[in-house]
């Protein structure tokens, strides 16, 4: 099991933590100027928001402790991010035509936990919309992330996206992360 999956599994998801309003101020902030981000699809800029070993994870079960060498929606480290941002931005995408829109809303910010290097433990929900070929696809569920203190702000460790239709049946594949 990876390092940041362990404090997450380790971690109280129903933990609230006391900590400084600039704290909670400071990590609503970095995860509102992630969906930003993401919107926009300013793919550089997202992949800075993560550690060099940094993961992006949805599990397919809630159960899941771990992502790596079992089954998942996603598992992806920095490379496998970048292959895929690569693959969607080609010339010949034909997922990508026409482009996509997404608008993320975040929100219930609560911090688990504050440890003394400044590293956060943090669960929030979100809400996503997809606009493609006409039709808007909904997710909705919960991120918990482990962000590690860099300088005046944060980097993450690993982003769990829980989906609350994690089962459900798709018509085409997700492209970008939620």
């Amino acid at each position: 099991m990876g390092e940041a999956a362990l404090k997450l599994a380790e971690s109280d998801p129903f933990a609230v933590a006391d900590v400084s309003v600039e704290t909670q101020q400071a990590v609503e902030r970095f995860l509102y100027r992630q969906a930003e981000i993401l919107d926009e699809k300013q793919w550089d800029d997202w992949l800075a928001l993560y550690t060099k070993d940094g993961h992006y994870w949805m599990p397919a079960r809630e159960d899941q402790t771990d992502g790596d060498g079992v089954p998942n929606i996603f598992w992806e480290n920095n490379d496998i991010m970048k292959m895929r941002i690569r693959r969607n931005n080609h010339p010949h995408a034909h997922s990508q035509a026409p482009e996509n829109r997404l608008c993320h809303v975040v929100s219930n910010v609560i911090i688990e936990d504050e440890a003394p290097n400044g590293d956060i433990v943090v669960r929030s929900r979100f809400h996503c919309a997809e606009y493609l070929r006409y039709e808007v696809r909904q997710f909705t569920g919960k991120y918990r992330h482990l962000l590690v203190r860099d300088g005046d702000s944060y980097k993450i460790a690993l982003q769990r996206v829980d989906l609350v239709n994690r089962e459900g049946p798709w018509e085409y594949v997700m492209q970008w992360w939620l």
